[in-house]
């Protein structure tokens, strides 16, 4: 089957730590891990800033840039939905899952840098400070349910 869109999902940072108590996902190995306190506390030591909570504006800012960026690069935005602490995209795109997810959060980073007045070292450095945590979560979507689905949950589910 063929991809018809992804579903992109990634959390801001600092607000889903290795250890946490809903459960964690550890890169390369499969299934959610259980809770472990001590490891979220040493996580949390090693954090560079303080956790990010996104606020309404920034909200809505994710948004239209995801929006806008969608619109720049032809890709089919079908839903999205910035919550306060991750974002959920339903997006067909000509490009691979990663890079997609990457193009977004690399636009999202700018413009709320942009909108924070951010200008210290860690913004110049990558246009930014840590708005996300690395990596985040991509499903392929390849039947019109599904699509349906994902489109109503993140509309709708949040």
């Amino acid at each position: 089957m063929s991809v018809l869109a992804y579903h992109v999902t990634w959390t801001t940072y600092g607000t889903w730590l290795p250890g946490d108590a809903r459960g964690w996902v550890r890169w390369g190995e499969w299934g959610v891990k259980p809770p472990d306190s001590e490891q979220e506390r040493e996580a949390r030591e090693r954090m560079a800033e303080p956790p990010v909570v996104l606020t309404k504006e920034q909200r809505t800012l994710v948004e239209q840039t995801i929006c806008k960026h969608c619109r720049v690069r032809g890709w089919q935005l079908h839903a999205v939905n910035a919550r306060s602490n991750h974002i959920h995209v339903v997006v067909t795109a000509d490009r691979d899952s990663d890079e997609v997810m990457n193009q977004f959060k690399a636009w999202c980073s700018r413009k709320l840098s942009d909108a924070a007045g951010l200008v210290g070292t860690v913004a110049k450095k990558a246009g930014r400070r840590r708005w996300f945590t690395e990596g985040g979560n991509v499903e392929n979507i390849e039947e019109e349910a599904y699509l349906e689905n994902a489109i109503r949950y993140v509309l709708e589910g949040q």
